[in-house]
C-alpha cells in the first residue's frame, strides 16, 4: 500500500510528458495526382502520336537541293520527311505508329517509378540543403579583421 501511495503521486508527475504532442513531421512531396493518373500518359502518347505525324509531313525537299547546291525540282517541293522515310522502309508508317503505341506503357511506368522515387529524391534534396546550410553558417566573416 505504501509502495502504491508513493509511486501514484510519480505517475500524475509524468503524465503531462506523455501528453506532449509528437514532433511535427515535414509532409512527404507528391506529384499532383494529374501525373502519377494512368490517363495522363496516355493524353502524353495521343499527343506524340500527333506531334510524330505532323513532323512527318514536313517538307524538306527544298532543304535537301538547297545542301545539294541546285534548285529543287517541282516535285521534290512537296517531298516530306515521311517519303524520304518510305524510300527506305515500305513499311515506314506502320513503324513509327508501332513504335509510339510501344512508348505509351513505358510512360506509364515512367511516372510511377518518379511518384515512387519522389519522397527519397526530395529527402535527399532536404540533406543536401541542410548540409550547405552548415557548412555555410561555418565560414569565416570576410568582414572580420585580419592580424
Amino acid at each position: 500500500m505504501r509502495t502504491t501511495l508513493v509511486l501514484l503521486p510519480l505517475l500524475m508527475c509524468a503524465v503531462p510528458a506523455l501528453a506532449q504532442p509528437a514532433p511535427a513531421q515535414e509532409p512527404a512531396a507528391q506529384l499532383p495526382p494529374e501525373l502519377t493518373d494512368p490517363a495522363t500518359a496516355d493524353r502524353l502518347a495521343d499527343t506524340m502520336q500527333g506531334l510524330s505525324q505532323a513532323l512527318l509531313d514536313l517538307k524538306v525537299g527544298e532543304v535537301q537541293a538547297a545542301l545539294e547546291g541546285r534548285r529543287a525540282t517541282p516535285a521534290e517541293k512537296n517531298m516530306t520527311v515521311r517519303d524520304l522515310g518510305r524510300r527506305d522502309d515500305p513499311n515506314f508508317d506502320r513503324n513509327v505508329q508501332r513504335q509510339v503505341a510501344q512508348a505509351r506503357p513505358i510512360m506509364r511506368h515512367s511516372m510511377k517509378a518518379l511518384s515512387d522515387a519522389l519522397p527519397a529524391m526530395m529527402h535527399g534534396l532536404q540533406q543536401a540543403s541542410d548540409a550547405i546550410e552548415r557548412a555555410a553558417a561555418n565560414m569565416p566573416d570576410p568582414t572580420y579583421p585580419r592580424r
